[in-house]
């Protein structure tokens, strides 16, 4: 996210999985202008969703959002809910939306009109789904990577997605990690570098199809990422961590802003069912395949 994309350039890896915000509209009988309603099992979506309705413009139509992922888990749901949602209007006025646009105007929304701090990464992933290689600068340049059948079966395999039922402010921890890099915090700026560099690795052990590798950056890459704000790690992440360690996995990572929200765990190629038994404990485990798709519609 800028300013330090712009200034230094940055860099994301990120892989889509098959959990989905799915949104409707429909021509709404009795409908107060500019308002829209979310299912309940989405009911936090509400300020989202209606700043999107009101940012097109449609008017006269009701939508509902459903999703099959936890809120605040930091596995890019918000970003999920407003592609869906602006796909779907999209389709409403007979547009056929193109996904980077997609993106952007989630992004905008987000900022401007909720003021969230945060970068473009979770949009891109949501809509154009895959294995994406993310460089951003003044622009966005999505590269999509290479993963062999091999490679995709053997991390949907290896790869444990835990939710620790613990909730996330990751505006607030945002915020205070720019104004540290603004601020030139030293410790701030080599982590982000670390981090930066690390990613650009992870794509290359992915498309190489080394697991081991891409294990060992997740874990060097989660200690630059806790190095960024001491809110960033929580005691039960760390209990987690520590015994997925111990029960010898290849890696390990909170996602996005962390404070809460989902780890992923990736396992050694032989010991899955020892760290899924010691990690099981303490959170609700997800399971999922990768995405291939990113957005779809009826």
């Amino acid at each position: 996210m800028p300013p330090y994309c712009h200034e230094l350039g940055g860099f994301v890896c990120n892989l889509a999985i098959n959990r989905y915000a799915v949104a409707t509209v429909r021509a709404a009988e009795t409908y107060r202008a500019g308002a829209a309603s979310a299912s309940r099992r989405d009911a936090r979506a509400n300020p989202l969703i209606d700043a999107v309705v009101r940012r097109s413009g449609v008017r006269d139509v009701e939508v509902t959002v459903d999703s099959d992922f936890p809120v605040g888990a930091g596995l890019g749901g918000s970003s999920s809910a407003s592609a869906a949602v602006l796909y779907a209007l999209a389709r409403w006025r007979g547009v056929e939306p193109v996904a980077a646009d997609i993106a952007e105007e989630g992004r905008r929304i987000e900022v401007e009109e909720l003021g969230i701090a945060g970068g473009r990464q979770d949009h891109y992933a949501a809509t154009h789904g895959g294995a994406l290689a993310l460089t951003f600068t003044e622009r966005v340049a999505v590269r999509r990577l290479t993963l062999s059948n091999e490679t995709r079966k053997a991390f949907e395999s290896r790869a444990l997605l835990i939710h620790t039922g613990e909730s996330r402010i990751s505006g607030s921890t945002v915020s205070a990690v720019l104004n540290a890099y603004r601020a030139g915090e030293p410790l701030v700026l080599d982590a982000l570098a670390a981090m930066k560099s690390l990613a650009v690795s992870m794509a290359q052990s992915l498309e190489a199809g080394n697991l081991d590798a891409l294990g060992a950056l997740l874990a060097e890459h989660w200690i630059h990422q806790r190095a960024l704000h001491p809110a960033i790690t929580t005691l039960r992440i760390d209990r987690i961590v520590s015994r997925a360690r111990d029960a010898g996995a290849a890696g390990w990572k909170a996602m996005g802003a962390s404070g809460g929200g989902c780890v992923l765990v990736l396992a050694g190629a032989n010991n899955v069912a020892d760290v899924r038994r010691e990690i099981a404990p303490l959170g609700e485990l997800l399971d999922f395949r990768l995405d291939t798709a990113g957005l779809t519609g009826l």
